[in-house]
């Protein structure tokens, strides 16, 4: 067990707690501001394309400077400043810029802190779930309180309840060390070589696909079952299910990948998402087949998550801990997220909603190809 799993708790919780409440409400927020739908759609987009930029500046920052720590909450402080320019921004010009920034901080400080607690670790990530499912504890409490709040003092209040939680992020990032000697490990090979090695590129292939696939999600799956006729309180209930799963596999993932290893588990999770995205396609009517979809969530996205974590490991360890965590933030995210959110859309506005989830289960067919690939190439190295 980690030294300081609390602290790592704590951070996963508040850092979460915030993404997932001004990610599932900031729309509303900007609409409430006066922002047109094609203006929100940009700002919204800045999300995921500070994701591309953000994760790797700050990734090299802390590893060039060995001072993780230390530019984790200067990306904490950076980012409650920045918010006061979505707080008191009212033109699109304003909100744009805050936006910008706030994502170019918030965008790093995941990675940030699973780099500083893979070293934590020491490459014993048997207990890494149960710190990691704080974050999904946070995200499910922060989006249900925030939806409360909003409905009692309306949508304005979306700021003060996202300052808040960035607050308590600054908080967190006080509480969390390095890892004695954790900047002295072993020099490892240069980034570069490592990248250049095609195992490497087919798992950053496999990630970039699995997160497009799952944009069918992020984007459209609230749209698509009111457009079934489910209700918005149906709908927050699926949402809850899906993540309720990811924090039971959180918790007991340790033994399955002990008797199992990664290599199964990810393409496991892979097949998992194939068939969620044709039960959320072609069943989306059934209650019984749109809820055992939901509880896929916790093999196409957790045990994903976990098994591309300790995959990584192979390559991005000591100095490029935080580099390693960065680019899988940026290439799965940022370059498959945004590429993903733009498929999806023309998939929709060309075939219509149910032929998202098979492009998206094709997308993660391609994605269990590439992850074969790489763990066969690795087998070779």
């Amino acid at each position: 067990m980690p030294a300081q799993p609390v602290n790592f708790a704590l951070f996963m919780f508040a850092y979460y707690a915030q993404a997932g409440s001004f990610a599932a409400y900031a729309s509303l927020f900007f609409a409430a501001r006066g922002m047109s739908a094609a203006q929100i759609g940009v700002l919204m987009s800045l999300i995921q394309v500070m994701r591309i930029f953000g994760p790797n500046l700050w990734g090299w920052v802390a590893d060039h400077t060995a001072q993780r720590v230390r530019v984790l909450r200067i990306t904490a402080l950076a980012a409650l400043a920045a918010f006061g320019g979505i707080w008191y921004g009212h033109t699109f010009s304003q909100l744009f810029v805050a936006m910008v920034l706030l994502n170019l901080f918030t965008s790093a400080q995941g990675p940030l802190s699973e780099a500083l607690m893979l070293a934590e670790m020491k490459g014993d990530l048997s207990n890494y779930g149960r710190v990691r499912l704080w974050g999904s504890i946070g995200f499910i409490a922060a989006v249900m309180g925030a939806a409360y709040g909003l409905e009692w003092f309306g949508v304005e209040a979306l700021a003060p309840i996202v300052f808040t939680l960035l607050l308590c992020v600054v908080g967190a990032s006080l509480r969390i060390r390095a890892a004695p000697h954790s900047e002295a490990a072993h020099a490892g090979a240069p980034l570069l070589g490592v990248l250049r090695q095609r195992a490497v590129v087919a798992f950053f292939a496999s990630v970039a696909l699995m997160i497009a696939a799952h944009s069918a999600l992020y984007v459209f799956y609230s749209l698509y079952l009111e457009r079934i006729g489910y209700g918005k309180p149906l709908i927050g209930a699926m949402w809850s299910l899906g993540v309720l799963a990811e924090i039971v596999f959180f918790y007991f993932q340790a033994g399955l990948f002990v008797r199992f290893g990664a290599r199964r588990v990810m393409l496991f999770a892979f097949a998992a998402a194939a068939l969620r995205f044709v039960l959320i396609g072609a069943g989306a009517h059934s209650l019984g087949w749109l809820a055992l979809a939901q509880l896929l969530h916790a093999a196409s996205f957790a045990a994903h998550h976990s098994a591309c974590v300790i995959t990584l490991q192979r390559w991005f360890s000591g100095p490029l801990q935080a580099r390693g965590q960065a680019l899988f933030i940026s290439i799965g995210y940022g370059v498959g997220g945004t590429g993903g959110a733009l498929f999806m859309t023309l998939c929709w506005d060309k075939l219509g909603p149910g032929p998202v989830y098979f492009a998206a289960a094709a997308l993660a067919g391609a994605g269990a190809l590439a992850a074969a690939l790489s763990f066969r190439w690795q087998r070779q190295g």
